[in-house]
């Protein structure tokens, strides 16, 4: 097998497991039975607007409005339904705005009434509106921090959960004495709806003390606003009552269509999981043992196969660091400095949602001769690495994997494959 037929093999098995989560397909077996009322319907995140144009398709009898946000770029008609756009991963002004029309939308409900809330990951920046005494800077502020910082997904939504007016079940509470039904594209490893967006529709089991103790944990500096919010003795919503919740799209689900590409190419799949994390540049030196065995010893599976992986890595920023990148590259960079240019082993990662952090790359592949040919254009690996520029390094070999916004999001996608 030579590069040329890996790289299509990569790809299109990447391809089959983002078409499995798209709205399109998932949106119409997953639809309750209408409303005797209104269908007011409500959303958040990167394939809400998607989710939306489903919905409205799918039921053109029933007496429908709404209001749904997704990120710049991501918008696409959706009928009845209001598209707004905002900003990710940290909110702006649209995404205070665009919370705000959604309570709105959400008053003087009856319980003949059907709010459907389709949520999806990105959603806790597009949507944000500060719990009382916050302002949007608070909120800013400390999502930067965050995410710079290594905190896991689950460990920032759970604190943006805290900082919201209408995160971890708030908003839910606000559509009573409606029904309301979650439709929910997961991008969270472990698929916890309370993840997901930060739960907007969703019941919380943390405590303001659990954000403090996030905060901490990472060294993030607590303003006394944002300290006095969190020391004040409120109950996060603990139950939400006339509401169900369907996940609809995991990580899990993609990588089974996955496994079914990769059969069809004549590989034999493995999957590792579809909730891993820790650092990206670690995670890379798991996996590059893991396929060495592979290669070498048929062990833990005999080749040609291919393994696969989701889950949600991290990449820890210090100061002075500003390179380009994002998980999937550094994922892969990090891999192809543990791997040194192995012959017969080959592979792609990328974010789902056809972004890569804030870059305009889902993600790359590796070859064997990767590190070769960085080599030849002057560019030192490890280098790259450290700098967390390595959205850089893949530019510079033409090895990014671009596909655009695919109006979906199942979290990361890892596939190597070993002829």
């Amino acid at each position: 097998m030579n590069n040329e037929q890996a790289a299509a093999i990569l790809q299109d098995i990447f391809k089959q497991a983002v078409d499995s989560a798209r709205a399109g397909p998932v949106i119409p077996p997953n639809l309750p039975e209408k409303p005797r009322g209104r269908c007011v319907v409500i959303g958040a995140g990167k394939a809400s607007a998607a989710m939306a144009a489903a919905v409205d398709a799918a039921w053109p009898g029933v007496d429908m409005s709404g209001v749904v946000v997704t990120r710049y770029d991501h918008g696409v008609p959706a009928g009845r339904i209001r598209i707004l756009e905002a900003a990710h991963p940290v909110s702006d002004a649209m995404s205070e705005t665009a919370a705000m029309l959604i309570v709105e939308a959400l008053r003087g409900l009856t319980s003949d009434d059907l709010v459907l809330a389709l949520i999806s990951g990105g959603g806790s920046a597009l949507m944000a509106l500060p719990a009382t005494g916050l302002t949007l800077a608070d909120k800013q502020n400390i999502t930067r921090a965050l995410l710079h910082s290594g905190a896991s997904i689950k460990e920032m939504n759970l604190v943006r959960r805290h900082l919201s007016a209408v995160k971890g079940g708030k908003l839910a509470v606000l559509a009573q004495p409606a029904r309301i039904v979650s439709l929910i594209i997961s991008d969270v490893p472990g698929d916890n709806p309370t993840d997901v967006a930060s739960g907007p529709t969703v019941a919380d089991g943390s405590t303001p003390q659990d954000a403090l103790r996030v905060m901490a944990r990472y060294g993030i500096a607590v303003t006394q606003p944002v300290r006095e919010l969190l020391n004040t003795s409120y109950s996060p919503v603990e139950k939400v009552p006339n509401s169900e919740v369907r996940l609809i799209a995991t990580p899990a689900m993609a990588l089974q269509a996955a496994s079914a590409a990769a059969r069809q190419h004549g590989l034999t799949p493995l999957i590792l999981g579809d909730a891993i994390e820790g650092e990206s540049r670690e995670v890379a030196v798991v996996m590059a043992g893991i396929a060495r065995s592979v290669k070498r010893y048929g062990h833990p599976v005999a080749g040609p196969a291919v393994l696969l992986s989701g889950g949600e890595t991290t990449v820890t920023v210090n100061k002075g660091q500003s390179g380009k990148g994002g998980r999937n590259t550094e994922f892969l960079l990090s891999l192809a400095c543990a791997l040194q240019g192995e012959n017969g082993i080959w592979a792609i990662a990328g974010d789902s949602d056809g972004i890569d952090g804030t870059e305009d790359a889902a993600g790359a592949m590796v070859f064997p001769d990767t590190l070769i040919r960085g080599k030849i254009r002057g560019l030192n690996a490890i280098n790259y690495l450290d700098g967390h520029d390595s959205y850089s390094y893949f530019h510079a070999l033409d090895d990014l994997l671009i596909t655009g916004p695919t109006l979906t999001n199942v979290n990361d996608f890892r596939a190597i494959l070993i002829a």
